[in-house]
């Protein structure tokens, strides 16, 4: 096969080891170096002696970022390629990290490894901030539901009356029942605006038997969840900040129905404002594995399953579509109608955030801003073949059908 790089070196990233083969025409080298900031410096150096160019690595769990960032700022990023391991599989063999170098630096130096994206560094910080917000709100979730529980074990039922437990009634009932407050009535009265007409339901629903023990965890939960809620606003206001460059891009994708703030800054995250990366819808579709596979040999179907892919992206997306569908007479909406008619209710959220992506795919490439194409539009598209099979439904129930135009009744 023809060289395409003379210069190149794959390495074999471990959690304390990085094992580099460097491959040049004076012959192949081989060298292990430990993980510590000052290991991969001697690594970038062992690099600039041998005049490598080309760097491959593979992108094993996390272990692979600290050696990206030190090398991403001595050596050109261009250069520098995160492949997936389960595109390089070594020959059949005896397998040793050594090997693996080895393998990665041949496949290197004939331009036979496909690059990861991987984003920039603003963006690569801006993505883990998003991600950590993620985590401390479901962990907040998990701290409420743990509170309700030891509402229910004290036979406290104030989410059968309040609407959110965690309101500004229910936290001020919440902190007297810690103090030591047992008197019902009284409890009821800290109920605040629509909550207060139900004060007679409410004095029953705090009539409980709660002890000194339940009180001692209520308020170990209290603060714990407005800790995290306090965290939730730190990180929500750094990430606001790093998104002012974005923020054309965010009020256009927020006009897309069941995308708020929150679901277009887990999307751009993830996915970036440039889409020069993919060179086509279809692309970023299969990149973010939210769209069928396709496994067939001999006619016949193997699973088609979506795949994992990239977990926040499809998060927001589902999220998103779980709000779009409940808009009425929009697209989404009639879409997932339309799908889960027939392949049920989970294949057809994924075919509205399939279509979503392709949206927000092509206004951020063209520029272009969201129109509605209205509940109505499939059978705008297909009027000719619901009229055959209205008209072929009723015909088999024994009646014979003639169609006129409205405007010429």
């Amino acid at each position: 096969m023809r060289v395409l790089h003379e210069r190149c070196c794959g390495l074999d990233v471990h959690k304390d080891t990085v094992v580099a083969c460097a491959i040049t025409p004076q012959g192949q080298k081989t060298k292990t170096f430990g993980t510590m900031t000052g290991d991969l410096e001697k690594l970038v150096q062992w690099l600039k002696e041998r005049g490598i160019r080309h760097v491959a690595m593979e992108s094993t769990g996390i272990y692979w970022i600290p050696v990206f960032n030190v090398l991403e700022e001595e050596l050109n990023p261009e250069a520098l390629m995160v492949v997936n391991a389960r595109h390089i599989k070594a020959v059949p063999g005896r397998k040793t990290d050594v090997k693996d170098a080895e393998w990665i630096a041949d496949l290197l130096r004939h331009g036979l490894l496909r690059g990861s994206r991987i984003p920039e560094r603003p963006q690569r910080e801006l993505q883990e901030a998003v991600r950590y917000r993620r985590k401390l709100v479901d962990m907040r979730a998990d701290e409420v539901r743990r509170l309700q529980k030891v509402l229910e074990g004290a036979n406290i039922k104030l989410g059968d009356v309040a609407t959110d437990v965690m309101g500004l009634s229910g936290r001020d009932m919440l902190r007297a029942l810690v103090e030591g407050q047992d008197d019902s009535a009284r409890l009821a009265e800290f109920a605040r605006g629509r909550l207060r007409r139900k004060r007679d339901q409410l004095e029953s629903a705090l009539e409980g038997s709660i002890g000194q023990h339940q009180r001692f965890i209520l308020g170990h939960l209290l603060q714990h969840i407005e800790f995290v809620e306090r965290q939730i606003e730190q990180l929500s206001a750094e990430i606001e900040a790093r998104m002012r460059p974005y923020e054309a891009h965010m009020e256009s994708l927020q006009r897309i129905p069941g995308i708020g703030r929150r679901g277009v800054e887990a999307i751009l995250a993830e996915i970036g404002v440039e889409m020069s990366y993919w060179p086509t819808a279809e692309a970023i579709a299969s990149w973010a594995k939210i769209c069928p596979g396709n496994n067939e040999s001999g006619g016949k179907r193997r699973s088609t399953s979506i795949g994992r892919g990239n977990q926040s992206l499809r998060g927001a997306l589902v999220e998103a579509t779980l709000a779009a569908i409940r808009v009425k007479d929009s697209y989404f909406s009639a879409l997932y109608h339309r799908v889960a008619t027939r392949r049920g209710a989970k294949r057809a959220i994924i075919a509205v955030a399939h279509a979503m992506l392709i949206v927000i795919y092509h206004m951020l490439k063209d520029s272009t801003v969201y129109s509605e194409l209205g509940g109505d539009y499939f059978e705008r598209v297909d009027r000719e073949a619901i009229l055959r099979q209205s008209v072929c439904r009723i015909e088999k129930l024994g009646y014979q059908v003639t169609l006129h135009e409205a405007s010429a009744a």
